[in-house]
């Protein structure tokens, strides 16, 4: 499993770093914290996307 930076979030979505930080502590992405460092598995963010283009399955 990879893991991804707030930084490759952001540049994945094209977000800004507040909807960014919004996504994360919604918990509408799935992640979590290490201290104060937010890990990010990347099929997280897979699965975000086609949830959002295609609906939850």
């Amino acid at each position: 499993m990879k893991l991804i930076t707030i930084e490759e979030l952001m540049k994945r979505l094209s977000i800004g770093r507040n909807t960014a930080y919004k996504l994360l502590e919604s918990r509408e992405l799935k992640a979590f914290k290490i201290g104060k460092v937010w890990k990010i598995p990347e099929e997280s963010v897979e699965l975000y996307i086609k949830e959002k283009t295609f609906g939850k399955q």
